[in-house]
């Protein structure tokens, strides 16, 4: 893309796209960039009607808060609506800067990150059961079921392994967001 096709393409009108879903992270190549903690923050969204498109893309420092809030002003400024959730890796600076700019929109941490964190705190003879027990959590059908799963992970490694639970209960209600009632949007 050349720099003209880029500038178009962050100064678009977003007001037009109706944002259900959206998924943020900082990706920090191993290149340098122009500062020494820079990343590219990402925004990519899913429409109401399951449409999957890149919303925004960014230059920041680390993953801070008024990098993800610099985005995420320029977003609104070009008409963007709170979306319902927003799905990040846990970088606090995120969540700050939703609150901030998109107070209403919902915020969920991604599994797969909790799932390496607990995982990564249990020894290797436990971690391919632990793991059966935590795609119970995020494939439960509603937030009773999952929170039944979460009951009976306490209950096989709590007493054993109290961290690799607590990375679990610790914020699990934040990772159930989108099952409390999610739109449809087709496969995602």
């Amino acid at each position: 893309m050349n720099r003209r096709h880029r500038a178009a393409f962050q100064r678009r009108d977003v007001a037009g796209s109706d944002y259900v879903y959206v998924w943020a992270d900082g990706v920090h190549p191993k290149i340098r960039l122009s500062q020494t903690h820079s990343c590219l923050l990402v925004l990519m969204g899913v429409r109401v009607d399951g449409t999957k498109e890149l919303i925004a893309i960014a230059e920041g420092l680390r993953e801070s808060t008024e990098s993800w809030a610099d985005l995420l002003r320029d977003c609104r400024r070009r008409g963007m609506r709170d979306p319902m959730l927003v799905v990040g890796d846990g970088a606090m600076g995120l969540w700050r800067a939703l609150a901030e700019v998109f107070p209403q929109a919902r915020h969920q941490r991604r599994w797969v990150h909790k799932t390496r964190n607990a995982s990564n705190a249990l020894p290797k003879s436990v971690q391919p059961g632990a793991k059966k027990a935590l795609q119970e959590m995020y494939n439960a059908e509603d937030r009773g079921h999952a929170e039944k799963a979460v009951t009976a992970f306490e209950k096989a490694y709590g007493a054993k392994f109290p961290k690799a639970t607590a990375k679990i209960t610790g914020e699990s209600t934040s990772c159930w967001c989108s099952t409390t009632s999610p739109p449809s949007t087709g496969s995602i």
